[in-house]
């Protein structure tokens, strides 16, 4: 009989590195081609690194399986679908962006005398929008040098240009699509 702290009599196989490696690659290209959820992507990784044999890895690939082998050894055929499937889903993605661009509610730029506008859910705003998602002083939108500003004023939700968030000052021009929290604007001179 063995105690908790002695090593079982029976050598049990090591897993290599080569093989560690091998699985995570499997996993990041099972995430990045949708056959995985990010949820399950997370902890099989983290059950990869701790695995101590190469069952346990198998058992974490099994679904990641093709018809060709494993993930990563598909035939170039199989290769080139994901492409043309890819550039595909790029092209839809683009057309709604627009879409929803074109669909989304006008934004006024003010006239360069006004001086700056604050834009937030607080009645002194020059632009309240009243919106949980919106903070009281949320952002605030100045002419410099002939050049469009929009400040994030430390708002909860955040500030975004284009869809990417703005942290300090962004440079906006018309035509940009703009947010203050949930809420999007598509920016328009007058």
């Amino acid at each position: 009989m063995t105690s908790s702290f002695e090593f079982p009599a029976y050598p049990v196989p090591r897993l290599s590195d080569a093989e560690r490696d091998r699985a995570l690659g499997q996993l990041r290209e099972g995430a990045a081609l949708g056959k995985l959820s990010h949820d399950t992507f997370m902890r099989r990784m983290e059950l990869a690194l701790v695995a101590r044999r190469s069952e346990d890895l198998a058992v974490l690939l099994a679904d990641l399986q093709t018809r060709e082998g494993p993930l990563g050894a598909e035939s170039p055929w199989t290769h080139r679908l994901f492409g043309w499937v890819g550039r595909a889903s790029a092209v839809s993605v683009g057309v709604r962006r627009a879409w929803q661009a074109e669909r989304l509610p006008k934004l006024l730029l003010p006239h360069p005398a006004a001086g700056p506008l604050r834009i937030g859910r607080d009645p002194g705003n020059g632009l309240r929008l009243s919106h949980d998602t919106v903070s009281r002083a949320h952002a605030e939108l100045s002419l410099r040098d002939g050049v469009w500003l929009l400040k994030d004023l430390g708002s909860t939700n955040g500030t975004t240009v284009n869809g990417r968030r703005v942290t300090g000052v962004a440079v906006v021009r018309v035509g940009d699509q703009v947010g203050f929290g949930r809420m999007s604007f598509r920016l328009t001179a007058g």
